[in-house]
């Protein structure tokens, strides 16, 4: 679709795959457009029935590319074309290396998730002075036991795939290189399935699952009020890029 974006057609699965490895698959305005327009053909064609989302063999997404000024959100699909999307079709991430921070994000905007056994979650953001802005907040006690989230979320600290699989995560964990070629094989299992039944499914567990989603949004809006302006979020921001550890000082 772009050279940001590949999108392979196997019989009635799209497989989206981000082809931004030079910057970690960091999602700017281009590379959100190009998620955004294959995950609406994904809904909008009646031949496609699942999806899977990945990225390439060393990274799946670093997040926001900070350098864009948070220019990454698209009609349909809100934040990095995927975080605020309501879809019908069932989502596969195939995730490889990592997926940190907003990449974690787009994991959990997922319905199921297969990852390579050396891959690792992290929402590092307080390290960097600011907070999960796409969903991580509500969006990971929901996928993960309430303190794991807890824990990620105020330590900064990875997740090893290992221990996701055991809290419930992961669905499948294959060899590294292997999570599409998982990701297909769960697909293969849910094609067996009538599509527009498994459709209604995807929609409705959405809509229950999602219903407070509206008071996360609220709540994470106001988090992010708080660090407005504020001289650590400056420091660590500033840190970050120039690679250096911050300097915090509580204000």
């Amino acid at each position: 679709m772009s050279d940001l974006v590949e999108m392979e057609i196997r019989d009635h699965v799209a497989i989206v795959s981000m082809r931004r490895e030079a910057k970690r698959n960091a999602v700017d305005r281009h590379l959100a457009d190009a998620i955004d327009a294959a995950l609406n053909r994904l809904e909008d064609d009646p031949d496609l029935w699942v999806g899977i989302l990945t990225g390439t063999r060393m990274v799946f997404s670093a997040g926001s590319d900070l350098g864009a000024g948070g220019d990454n959100k698209t009609e349909r699909g809100g934040e990095y074309g995927i975080i605020r999307r309501q879809r019908r079709k069932p989502l596969i991430a195939a995730v490889e290396g990592y997926a940190l921070g907003g990449g974690f994000e787009i994991v959990l905007a997922c319905d199921l998730v297969v990852a390579a056994s050396d891959v690792t979650f992290g929402l590092p953001e307080v390290a960097r002075g600011v907070l999960p802005t796409s969903g991580a907040l509500f969006r990971a006690p929901r996928g993960l036991p309430l303190n794991v989230a807890r824990e990620m979320i105020l330590t900064g600290e990875r997740l090893a795939v290992g221990r996701a699989e055991r809290l419930g995560l992961v669905n499948v964990v294959t060899e590294p290189g292997g999570a599409v070629d998982g990701a297909l094989e769960l697909a293969a299992k849910i094609m067996e399935n009538a599509p527009l039944s498994v459709q209604a499914c995807v929609e409705a567990i959405g809509a229950i699952v999602g219903d407070g989603d509206a008071l996360g949004w609220d709540a994470t809006k106001t988090a992010i009020g708080r660090l407005s302006g504020t001289a650590d979020t400056e420091e660590g921001v500033r840190a970050f890029l120039e690679k250096r550890p911050p300097v915090w000082t509580g204000r």
